[in-house]
């Protein structure tokens, strides 16, 4: 295990580096131009390599909303998906840090591409491969999936399983700033159950993990069996940060089935957070005990839609993305098969109020065989907005707000086996990216009719977006110590 993670000071930064020095500094920094998006032909049948494409974002551009740079992945068969920063705002205090370089694991090849996004912003290059080889013979790590910078220089990314998919494999890489592999970071014995997704608030010395499910399970697209096999996962893991100690594990039960994204408070002094949880739909609040202890809630649960014509009676809203606006106003969260985008206000963590919804696709749009049936047995669909003459294909699934909190930029692909059971349409014929106007004052979305971007009209056919990250740091990426 690396000494500069081990000893990572949290003053060690203070002055020039990255990012912004606090989340409401960064809110004022300047409107987005560019969005960079992982576009993933992995598993649609296409014989052609993921790649990240650059999107213009200045509606003062003749590109507005337009993929205007598009970077492909030297090899087959990667399944981009999440990214992350070699240096972000938790290195604000560093001059010598730069956030130059996006780091691009690959989930199912189990690669790690380092993206120069520098040299030349609207047409980043290739920088260096890190090989799944390497990784696996010196950590016996696979499917890379969150990447965080350290405050030390170091990037950390989440690892889901072993090379044959097995969670017990699962545990937390460390690259050097030179992307070399150093080894795990957790200490030994100390791995979690399942991987997925991680966050950490340096001054409450943790770390809080979350369960997504065995590869050998998940890449194989979802089977409701799997979970009664133990195949999925329902804990948070609570390191002690950065000594890499497994503390707690909290036990979701049966309200936190498949934990996904975890996101603590931006404000590094506050000690609470969310999880969302997929298959239950629920969102989760954690937070700390006056012991040091930490304990969990049910703050928000969307309740399942009975529904006809679907492979079950009823549908859950599977809740895949979340994030909290910079001022920890609000928190954002996608229900994928239903088809809507949630705003609710956390001024008070414990109570959350819904503020804002929007229908941008799902199962249970007007125009779908699936109808959802009321309590008094009357049938109903979803009012979906066409945009730009283009009817919504599949559901929202991975957002991102600006700096200041007044833009929601939305794609719509989770996981393309995934992809291929519950929105087969949008596999055929690609996904797309939608920006939502957000009220910051009373809360309200509202989607923005002049921004469609269509990846069913890419040069090498349909592709799926994912990711999205901004060149100056976001919401998602950036942590402040």
């Amino acid at each position: 295990m690396a000494d500069e993670a081990r000893n990572g000071n949290a003053h060690a930064c203070c002055r020039h580096g990255p990012g912004y020095a606090t989340p409401l500094d960064a809110m004022s920094g300047p409107r987005e131009t560019l969005i960079y998006v992982t576009a993933v032909y992995t598993g649609t049948g296409r014989n052609k390599p993921d790649y990240l494409a650059t999107v213009d974002v200045d509606p003062n551009s003749p590109n507005y909303s337009k993929v205007i740079h598009r970077l492909p992945a030297p090899y087959l068969g990667d399944e981009l998906h999440h990214s992350g920063w070699n240096s972000c705002s938790s290195c604000h205090g560093d001059p010598s840090a730069d956030r130059r370089y996006l780091i691009l694991p690959s989930l199912v090849s189990g690669r790690i591409y380092v993206i120069d996004t520098k040299s030349n912003p609207s047409a980043p290059s290739l920088h260096k491969v890190v090989e799944p080889e390497d990784i696996i013979q010196k950590t016996g790590l696979a499917f890379p999936h969150t990447s965080h910078c350290l405050a030390s220089g170091d990037i950390m990314v989440s690892c889901l399983g072993d090379k044959d998919g097995n969670a017990a494999g699962s545990g937390f890489l460390l690259l050097d700033s030179e992307f070399n592999v150093k080894g795990r970071w957790e200490k030994p014995g100390n791995s979690p159950l399942f991987g997925y997704d991680f966050w950490y608030q340096p001054r409450h010395k943790t770390m809080v993990s979350s369960s997504w499910g065995a590869p050998s399970a998940f890449t194989k697209g979802f089977n409701l069996q799997h979970v009664a096999d133990g195949l999925y996962g329902k804990h948070l893991h609570v390191y002690s940060w950065p000594d890499g100690e497994l503390k707690q594990t909290l036990d979701l039960g049966d309200t936190g089935l498949i934990p996904l994204e975890t996101r603590f408070l931006h404000d590094p002094s506050k000690d609470t957070g969310y999880v969302g949880c997929a298959l239950t739909s629920n969102l989760v609040r954690f937070y700390k005990n006056q012991d040091d202890s930490w304990s969990h809630e049910v703050s928000i649960s969307v309740k399942p839609l009975k529904v006809q014509n679907w492979i079950l009676p009823e549908m859950p809203g599977l809740i895949t993305d979340l994030l909290i606006s910079l001022d920890d106003r609000f928190v954002y969260f996608v229900n994928w098969l239903h088809g809507d985008v949630r705003q609710y206000k956390i001024e008070d963590p414990k109570s959350p109020k819904l503020v804002g919804q929007v229908w941008v696709g799902g199962l249970i749009q007007k125009g779908n065989p699936v109808v959802a049936e009321a309590e008094d047995g009357t049938t109903f669909q979803f009012d979906v907005p066409q945009i730009q003459g283009h009817r919504l294909r599949g559901g929202p699934q991975m957002i991102q707000l600006s700096l200041d909190g007044k833009r929601l930029y939305v794609t719509n692909s989770l996981f393309s086996p995934w992809d291929r059971q519950f929105y087969p349409e949008m596999v055929q014929k690609g996904s797309h990216m939608l920006q939502i106007d957000v009220d910051t004052h009373k809360g309200g979305l509202a989607v923005n009719p002049n921004f469609f971007v269509d990846f069913a009209t890419e040069p090498d056919g349909p592709s799926l977006a994912h990711e999205m990250r901004y060149p100056g740091g976001d919401c998602t990426s950036d942590i402040w110590i």
